[in-house]
């Protein structure tokens, strides 16, 4: 019914919650279809995973208060972090004096180096790190990046730990 008129804005409040999977799918397939045809779509929803993948924009909402308002790519840009993991060939007990000034963690077996750094800053120091690591004779034998999730960011922000954007 609500489609019958063809609307050039729709608003969706909640749309997938209590539905089954194959229904949510139906749904965002349906709801895909409308923005690629130029329909304008709000949606509220506290399926964050929902939000990341469908909108373009991102308004967060903490206790009433809009908290902020922006593209969803430039807010995973700025207050997004990278966490780079280097898996190493031989563990570790400790992590180096050498390597201290990188903040690194050093994962519970000690076969696993990570990294995290801010995605917004444009100096990330992993080429300084790598050279390090080569001249302490640490071999990497994989190494694999993650970025924060659009619920990492908003459990950041409505905690108070995250920087508005």
């Amino acid at each position: 019914k609500a489609l019958a008129h063809e609307p050039e804005i729709l608003f969706l409040d909640e749309p997938t919650a209590g539905v089954d999977v194959e229904l949510r799918r139906d749904m965002w397939k349906m709801v895909r279809s409308l923005r690629e045809k130029g329909v304008t779509i709000i949606l509220t929803t506290h399926y964050i995973e929902e939000a990341q993948e469908m909108a373009d924009r991102i308004g967060i909402i903490n206790k009433g208060e809009i908290v902020l308002v922006e593209e969803k790519a430039t807010l995973m840009k700025k207050l997004g972090k990278k966490q780079l993991t280097l898996h190493l060939i031989h563990p570790l007990k400790v992590i180096p004096e050498g390597l201290k000034g990188f903040e690194l963690e050093l994962s519970a077996d000690g076969s696993a180096l990570l990294y995290t750094f801010e995605t917004h800053k444009s100096q990330t120091e992993i080429s300084g790190l790598l050279q390090k690591l080569a001249q302490a004779s640490i071999e990497i034998k994989d190494l694999e990046t993650k970025q924060s999730t659009l619920e990492e960011i908003f459990v950041d922000l409505v905690k108070g730990t995250g920087r508005k954007a």
